[in-house]
C-alpha cells in the first residue's frame, strides 16, 4: 500500500511540475515593457462622461470629439485651437494624471494655452468619467498605449 501511494503522490507531483502553463494574455507591451491588461471602462462612467462631455467640452471640442478646424495651426495669440480628443488627436500620448489635472485646473499658461479650469464646475469623478468617455472612442492602439505611459508614470 505505501508503494502505490508513494506512486500516486510522485504522479501527482509530476503533473503539477510539467503541466503546461497557459502564457499570460491581454497585458500590453511596448519597447519591451510590459504592464497589466488595458482596464476595462465601466458603462456607467462612459455614460456619464458622454453627458459630461456634451455639457462642457463639445462646445469647443467638437460634438463628435474631432476637435477644432486647423486645431494645429495656432491662432494670432500664438495659442492652438482646440485639439481632438478622438484618435487622431494626441490626447491618448498622455496620462490620466495629466489629463484630468488639465481638465480640473486649466491648460499651461506656459503654453499659452486656453484651457479653462473646470474645478469649479466638475469634481475628479465627473472628471474622471469624462476621460472614460473620451477614451471609448479611441482605437485599440491607442488606448494600449495610453495606459501603457500612464502607468509607468505611476
Amino acid at each position: 500500500m505505501p508503494a502505490v501511494l508513494g506512486l500516486i503522490v510522485g504522479l501527482a507531483i509530476a503533473i503539477l511540475i510539467f503541466q503546461p502553463v497557459a502564457p499570460q494574455t491581454g497585458g500590453v507591451v511596448i519597447n519591451d515593457t510590459a504592464v497589466p491588461p488595458v482596464p476595462t471602462l465601466v458603462s456607467g462612467n462612459v455614460g456619464m462622461g458622454a453627458t459630461l462631455y456634451a455639457q462642457h467640452c463639445a462646445s469647443c471640442h467638437g460634438p463628435n470629439l474631432e476637435g477644432a478646424a486647423n486645431w494645429k495651426q495656432p491662432l494670432a495669440d500664438g495659442s492652438l485651437p482646440a485639439p481632438p480628443h478622438d484618435s487622431a488627436g494626441h490626447t491618448w500620448h498622455h496620462t490620466d494624471g495629466l489629463l484630468l489635472n488639465v481638465t480640473l485646473n486649466g491648460g499651461d499658461p506656459a503654453f499659452n494655452s486656453k484651457m479653462p479650469a473646470f474645478r469649479e464646475k466638475l469634481n475628479e469623478d465627473e472628471a474622471g468619467a469624462i476621460l472614460e468617455f473620451i477614451k471609448s472612442k479611441w482605437g485599440k492602439d491607442e488606448r494600449e498605449f495610453q495606459w501603457w505611459i500612464t502607468y509607468n508614470n505611476r
